[in-house]
Parts: structure tokens; sequence; C-alpha cells
């Protein structure tokens, strides 16, 4: 990772988590079956509590340290 940004971090997971969505909805689509559908609900719901838990660590690590940079995030160190 050249960008050390927590919040370029966090949207590139999310990226991944959606093209994962895409893929199964189109592999479920192609062989006319709904599990790969659902599966990508299930991938939904995951992500959505990930954004609430990973938004509210950013942001208290942003309170305390005024930086999103996750080279200066050691808070686990001290």
């Amino acid at each position: 990772m050249i960008r050390r940004n927590a919040l370029v971090a966090f949207m590139s997971v999310e990226l991944m988590l959606n093209a994962a969505n895409l893929a199964l909805v189109a592999f479920a689509w192609h062989h006319a079956n709904f599990d790969g559908q659902v599966a990508s609900f299930f991938v939904m719901v995951v992500a959505a509590a990930e954004v609430v838990v990973g938004l509210a660590i950013i942001v208290s690590i942003y309170k305390t340290r005024r930086s999103t940079s996750v080279d200066n995030a050691n808070l686990l160190n001290q």
C-alpha cells in the first residue's frame, strides 16, 4: 500500500466486497439459481456491520490523533 490513509483502505475493502457481490449475482443468474443471490445478501449484511464498526474506529482514532494515517495509528502499543 502506497497511500496510508485509513479511509482509502476502508473504501478499498468495500469495493472488493461489492465486486464479490457482483460476481455472486452474475454466476447465480447464469446458472439460474438463487444460491449466489442469498450469499450476496449475507455479504451485504456483513459489509453493513463492518461499515458501522470500521467508521467508529476511524472516527475515534481521528479524534485522538487528528490524522487518519495508518502509520500513526499505533494505539494498541500503549
